[in-house]
Order: C-alpha cells, then structure tokens, then sequence
C-alpha cells in the first residue's frame, strides 16, 4: 500500500489558495496571491528539498493545470518533475502532452493507486481532492507550512466532511518569519476525555 502525503501552504485560518503568485488561482474574486512568498528564509530553504524529493503526484485538475504549464519550463528547480507520474483526478480531462500524466476519474480510482505497488504519493494545493482524500480518509500524512497571518476569504484545506481522524507530529521546523513547518502523521482514531480536576 502506498502513502499519501499532502503537502501544504496554509494559513492561519486555513486558506491554501494561490500562495505562489497572483496569476496562480485568482478565482472567486481571490485578491491575495502569493501571500506566502514575503515568508521565505533559510531555515525553509534548508528544509524544502525534503518536500520536493521525487515521488509521484497525485494532482486536482486546476492545479493540475497549473503545474502542467509551468513546470515544464522550470523543471531544473524541482528535480525529477518530468520522471515522476502526474495523476490528475478530472471528470473532463481525458488526456494530455506533459510527460508520464495518468487521469484518473473517481475516489475508487484513487484507491486502487493507494492500493498498488510502489513509493509515496504527494499532493500539492489541490482543495477539492484533498477535501475528497479527507472525506475518504485517504490521507497518510500532512505537511503543513503554517503562515502567521489570516485571509478570511479563499479555498480551504478541510470542511465539514472531513473523517474525524488521529494525527501526531512527526517533525517541525520553526523559521525566522514565523512559519511553523509541520509534519504530522496518520495515528489511528480521535480520543476524548475530560479536562481540569475531576470529581
């Protein structure tokens, strides 16, 4: 069986649209992209790689898209993007030119990858699918690169439909800007209790 892993630019109230850039995903009127890029350092640069190490990709269609259009002409800035296999989870892509891309058109699609032989599987942005992935519990691990600031408005990461599920944090990273880059994985179901003294 193979993990997913969603990895993730978010903010405080877990908005994840367009941190790259403006032109990114301006929909629904989205007035702040790239919000993230004023956030960079070393200490991300130091740990960055180790999200961007090859894996296969498992992608929804607009960031799909966008990937599709843009990493082919920088590839030299992610090592191994053009090897790895794109899947694109879409309903009216039913195919296309960038190198080792495999469409996919369910949750029991999904699956049956999440079932196979083989490496990690990474997603990136992607809302839609991550919030299906979550539905599904389907999600083995999160990196979330959490942003000290709040957009009120924009896609975000989980809604009401979300598995309740268990997770423990695996590894973080703090940066000079106030990033707190967290690794948190899979640990088995929610737990309640009860606080402060009991009677």
């Amino acid at each position: 069986m193979r993990k997913i892993i969603v990895l993730e630019f978010i903010t405080l109230d877990g908005v994840i649209q367009a941190p790259g850039g403006p032109e990114e995903d301006p929909s629904d009127d989205f007035k702040y992209g790239g919000w993230s890029a004023p956030f960079d350092d070393e200490v991300a640069g130091r740990v960055f790689p180790k999200l961007l190490a090859p894996a296969d990709l498992l992608l929804g269609r607009k960031t799909f898209d966008i990937f599709a259009a843009y990493w082919p002409r920088h590839a030299e800035y992610w090592p191994g993007i053009m090897d790895v296999t794109k899947y694109c989870l879409s309903n009216t892509l039913k195919k296309s030119d960038w190198k080792n891309s495999v469409i996919l058109n369910n949750v029991d699609d999904i699956k049956k990858l999440k079932n196979s032989e083989g490496g990690d599987i990474k997603v990136w942005g992607s809302s839609g699918l991550v919030q299906l992935l979550l539905k599904y519990d389907l999600v083995d691990e999160l990196w979330l690169n959490i942003h000290p600031i709040v957009l009120g408005k924009g896609k975000k990461l989980f809604d009401a439909e979300a598995m309740p599920a268990a997770f423990e944090l695996a590894e973080s990273h703090v940066t000079s800007t106030g990033v707190i880059m967290a690794n948190y994985k899979r640990n088995g179901e929610v737990k309640t209790g009860r606080m402060g003294p009991q009677e």
